[in-house]
This record gives C-alpha cells, sequence and structure tokens, in this order.
C-alpha cells in the first residue's frame, strides 16, 4: 500500500451498547466493551485498539457515551483528548459514526475512515490488517467498503451481505460490489445462504472516503447530516459543549446500515471484501465458552480474579466477580454469573434469552442491577 493512501486513512472505535445478553456482567455503567471475556489479560477495547493502532498510524478515534470517558481513558491512556467524542446520549450508529466521519472531514477533506466496533473478537490480526488495506485501496477509488466475514455455520443471529462482480481493483484484487444487503434470515434461509458461497456475514465495519460516507448521508437524512455538519465545525472550536448540548439532542436515531449502507448499495457505491478470519460479536455467555483460551477443565470456563469453583461432572461456564465459592455438581452446559448484587442461572442454549431477563427487570423498575 502507498503511503499516500495510508497517511489518508482514520480509524474509528464506536463503543455503546450495553451487552444485554451478557447482564449481569456487562451494564449500562460498565458496558461489556470495557471487560476481558477471552482470558486474554486485554478488554475488548484495548485489543480492537491495539489492531487498528499500528494500521491508522494511531490515528484512531473512539466515540463513547459521556459515562465512560474515563474508564475509557483508563484502559487507552493513549488516547489523545481530540479522539475522544463523547455523546451525552446514545444517538445509534448513524448519528456516532457520521460525527466521527464529519469531524475527521472538517480536519481533512481527503480522509478515509474505517469504523470497527470496540467488542468484537479478531484472529489472526495479521489477516484482519490485510483485509482492512484491501478495503482501503477499494474506498480510495469512491466507494464505501464493507469487509464481509466468510460464515463458518448458517447463523440467524447475524445479517448477511450478498457478493456481486469483482470490481478488478489492483490493490484490492478480492473487492467485489455489494448487491445486497439482507436482514437476519431463518435457519433454512441462512443455510441457503452459506452452501451458495454468494453470502458473507454483515460485522458492521465500514471503510470509505468521509466526503462519500457524508454525500449518501445528506442524500438519505439531511436533518441528521445538517446537524452532525453543525457539531463537526465547532468540535474544534470553545463553541463545541454549546453546540453539541443544543442540537445532540434532537438528533434522529437510525443505525448508519439504514441511514447509508443500503442507499448506497441501492447505487451502487458499496464493496465488500471478504474476511478470512475469525470473528466474534461476544453476544452471549456460550460465545465466551466458544472463545475463552482459559482452562476448560472438564468442559467448564471459568473468568474471573476471585472465582472460587469447584466442579464434578460439570461443563458450562461460571463468571464470578465475588469470592462466594461456586459448587457445580452433575450438571451440563450451565452458564453462572454471579456479581455482589444479581445473579444469572441459565444454560448455554437460552444463553440468548438473558436479554429479556434485562426487559423485563427494566419494565419492573429495577434498574439499580441494570
Amino acid at each position: 500500500m502507498t503511503d499516500a493512501v495510508l497517511q489518508r486513512f482514520y480509524c474509528v472505535i464506536p463503543a455503546g451498547g450495553t451487552g444485554t445478553r451478557l447482564w449481569p456482567l456487562s451494564r449500562a455503567s460498565a458496558p461489556k466493551f470495557l471487560h476481558d471475556l477471552t482470558g486474554s489479560g486485554s478488554t475488548l477495547i484495548r485489543a480492537t485498539y491495539d489492531r487498528l493502532a499500528e494500521l491508522a498510524d494511531h490515528r484512531v478515534m473512539v466515540v463513547t457515551g459521556n459515562a465512560h470517558r474515563d474508564a475509557v481513558l483508563e484502559q487507552l491512556p493513549e488516547l489523545d483528548d481530540n479522539c475522544l467524542v463523547l455523546e451525552s446520549e446514545p444517538k445509534d450508529s448513524g448519528a456516532a459514526i457520521g460525527l466521527a466521519a464529519a469531524i475527521l472531514y472538517h480536519r481533512d477533506p481527503e480522509s478515509i475512515m474505517g469504523s470497527f466496533a470496540a467488542d468484537q473478537v479478531i484472529g489472526p490480526v495479521q489477516v484482519f490488517q490485510d483485509t482492512v488495506k484491501e478495503a482501503v485501496h477499494a474506498a480510495a477509488t469512491g466507494k464505501i467498503v464493507t469487509i464481509g466475514i466468510t460464515p463458518t455455520y448458517p447463523s440467524t443471529g447475524f445479517g448477511y451481505i450478498r457478493q456481486g462482480e469483482e470490481l478488478g481493483i489492483g490493490n484490492a484484487p478480492h473487492a467485489k460490489n455489494v448487491a445486497e444487503f439482507v436482514e437476519k434470515p431463518s435457519e433454512d434461509v441462512a443455510k441457503k445462504y452459506v452452501e451458495s458461497g454468494e453470502y458473507l456475514w454483515n460485522a458492521g465495519m465500514f471503510v470509505a472516503p468521509t466526503k462519500l460516507m457524508l454525500e449518501h448521508l445528506e442524500q438519505n437524512e439531511p436533518e441528521l447530516y445538517a446537524g452532525l455538519i453543525e457539531i463537526a465545525e465547532a468540535w474544534d472550536t470553545p463553541q463545541r459543549d454549546e453546540t453539541t448540548a443544543r442540537i445532540w439532542p434532537t438528533l434522529k436515531k437510525i443505525a448508519i446500515d439504514y441511514a447509508v449502507a443500503e442507499p448506497a448499495a441501492a447505487a451502487g457505491d458499496v464493496a465488500v471484501v471478504p474476511g478470512h478470519f475469525t470473528w466474534d460479536d461476544v453476544g452471549d455467555f456460550a460465545a465466551i465458552g466458544r472463545l475463552n483460551p482459559a482452562a476448560e477443565l472438564g468442559g467448564l470456563t471459568v473468568l474471573g480474579d476471585k472465582a472460587r469453583v469447584y466442579a464434578d461432572q460439570a461443563s458450562g461456564v461460571v463468571v464470578s466477580d465475588t469470592h462466594r465459592v461456586i459448587a457445580l455438581i452433575g450438571i451440563d452446559d450451565v452458564v453462572i454469573v454471579d456479581t455482589p448484587d444479581a445473579l444469572l442461572v441459565t444454560t448455554k442454549e437460552h444463553s440468548q434469552s438473558v436479554k429479556k431477563a434485562v426487559e423485563a427487570l427494566k419494565a419492573q423498575g429495577d434498574t439499580d442491577v441494570l
């Protein structure tokens, strides 16, 4: 990759969401990206930053909530203040990624941005970085580029990308047009997608010239675009706080997929580069068991510095944030999450249903544990 293209590349890490399927470990005050969920010694956001910093020569911006400012800076002490974008309230990825694009464009109209969520587990890093380099090259030709993950099983939990024809870009030989984005399918449909070889998982990774991102945002969501541009123009001035406080609460909540990616794909402006690396969004406790290199003693994954676990003919996942002894006897595929003020007991099979418990607790007013 030429230096000229690399020097235009900036990485953005949207760090939002509470990871409700990982409750009570992940909460509004301490969402999943702030945790080490893989036993690697790095939190998810730290590992994400480390993957990207080398690629972008440390031109990395983090977008997160005001409430997480101190925790993010503690985990990323090298992050410069002008590379931390704080949201007073969550507005979904359209506003978060759109504001990052607008700020970067205002600072450098030739900038190419890459957006990579803070809560994903990826490997090998070198394969990921090579894929991103291809995506940057494809983006430099005037495309919004998504990185699609080669599916390893017929998942019903992810959206899919249908690949079109190859684009013939020299430094991005695997880049293809996106024929369409499709929503999360049924199991039968997902099997057909995987068997066809035409579909990739949509991991929500985008690489694009900021100018092109903003052009599509203006076409599809003109009010959102206008608000973000006004904030971006004030961002590096003393008017930042006043302007943001006035405009941010009025902005529309919409995902970047709907605000930019899908309309841009319909206009023929979106490409995809397949990623042949492992990828997991750590969506539930079954994923922690799948990913964790911690000792799987007899099929039991244990996380937590304080964990005191006795197991006899037991398998599953135990996450402990207390000194309480947990004894498991004759039980398979259990999930136990023990925190000082909340205890979760379920199974791997039902781990996707944890979100329902969070919604029910919220509805009945038990927000102190959320």
